[in-house]
């Protein structure tokens, strides 16, 4: 009886943790749909804006997904949190947004790793891409202020 017990017990410890994952996922998701917002504001052109405007639309995307795993594994909602806030000038911005976009792209992986159920291991696999594809982006605009 104790290893299953023990089993049971590591499980609920490893859910605990991908509920705690996904909730700052969802914190995240939620401050770069804030964010991306202001800085489409402050973009030097429409190109630049109407991009960042699609990555917001990803963002949200995502926010909605988590979410919805996140309801599904826990029986309750997350309340979303600011968890940073986003710079005041345009330069600044896309170079918090690529480091961001970057660090969410090896955390979304992390959380895929976590468990065993494809739903969830496909959703995060293919949010890392998106970020990644979303740092390519802010790196481009990054570079073009220079």
């Amino acid at each position: 009886m104790y290893p299953y017990y023990y089993y049971q017990g590591s499980m609920a410890r490893q859910n605990d943790k991908l509920a705690a994952d996904i909730a700052k996922a969802i914190n995240g998701e939620y401050s770069a749909v804030q964010c991306y917002q202001k800085l489409s504001g402050m973009a030097s052109n429409k190109k630049e804006r109407d991009q960042i405007l699609e990555i917001k639309q990803d963002e949200m995307k995502h926010f909605q997904q988590f979410s919805q795993i996140y309801m599904n594994l826990t029986g309750q909602q997350h309340e979303p949190k600011m968890t940073e806030e986003c710079p005041n000038t345009y330069k600044e911005g896309l170079d918090f947004s690529f480091n961001d976009e970057q660090f969410t792209v090896d955390f979304y992986l992390d959380i895929a790793e976590q468990t065993s159920d494809p739903t969830i291991i496909e959703v995060f696999k293919r949010a890392a891409a998106d970020e990644q594809n979303h740092a390519v982006w802010f790196l481009y605009f990054l570079n073009k202020q220079r």
